[in-house]
């Protein structure tokens, strides 16, 4: 009994608090791996669900094959913001600007060298008048603002159209060496279409029109995105099966050049 009761003795006294304490911290540690597996396993659902709409993206059919958005698909940065009519007040003045420019050139008939001359003129004349007739109302004359071209945006619009300019040369190359004859068909039907164009409407036009489109069409179209992607599927598909009719019955048997026997050997 002695020995029972000094056993009982060395036996250290829990306090209650310090048992609550430690089952807390368990529940805590359990809880923390119950919501570190429910966060893995949420994660792991939302990759796959974010996979999945990427997956289904990627075979959603986009005109021409696009894969970047129509603001990235025209260059990204101010052009595209005017084209997109982002900035409406610097998109209505473009439009506007080419608008009364073709008004005048085209419909009225005014020569380019006459309405600069005529500006030039008007310009002057009031800000001649202007800066003698503040010496009689003793009013500070108009401050005329330096202008100066800046350097770099003209650096960087040649460097554009060097590389555009590379580019079509280096395309017109490839169509005349003869090695693709659905590029040469396709460039010969649109320098025809082109052909036919300007003959009805002068140089001024066009270009006012291709204007119009490139203001209304990435528009309209980035608002009807997907109506316009299934007809443009459809009108692909129709447009493939009527060139393999074509490709059998035509080009099949047009006689091949060296350069594709060549490429088959």
């Amino acid at each position: 009994m002695a020995d029972e009761h000094k056993h009982e003795e060395s036996l250290p006294n829990l306090d209650p608090a310090v048992e609550v304490v430690e089952r807390e911290s368990l529940m805590e540690k359990i809880s923390e791996k119950v919501h570190h597996k429910g966060d893995s396993s949420s994660s792991s659902s939302s990759s796959d669900d974010e996979n999945e709409k990427k997956s289904l993206k990627s075979k959603v059919y986009r005109l021409f094959g696009r894969e970047r958005p129509v603001h990235k698909v025209l260059g990204g940065g101010k052009p595209a913001d005017i084209f997109m009519w982002k900035n409406k007040k610097m998109s209505g003045g473009v439009f506007g600007g080419a608008t009364v420019a073709w008004v005048l050139f085209e419909l009225i008939e005014y020569h380019l060298l006459t309405l600069l001359c005529h500006v030039m003129i008007v310009l002057l004349a009031v800000l001649f008048l202007w800066s003698n007739a503040t010496m009689f109302i003793h009013k500070s004359p108009p401050k005329i603002p330096e202008v100066h071209i800046p350097e770099e945006p003209l650096l960087q619009l040649a460097s554009g159209l060097r590389i555009e300019i590379n580019r079509g040369f280096s395309s017109l190359r490839q169509i005349a060496s003869g090695r693709d004859l659905k590029k040469f068909l396709s460039a010969i039907v649109g320098l025809w279409v082109l052909s036919v164009l300007g003959g009805c409407c002068s140089f001024l036009t066009l270009a006012y029109i291709a204007l119009v489109l490139l203001f209304t069409l990435p528009l309209l179209y980035d608002k009807y995105e997907d109506k316009v992607d299934s007809y443009g599927e459809k009108a692909m598909a129709e447009l493939k099966k009527q060139y393999a009719v074509f490709d059998a019955k035509v080009l099949s048997k047009i006689p091949r050049g060296p350069l594709k026997d060549k490429k088959k050997d």
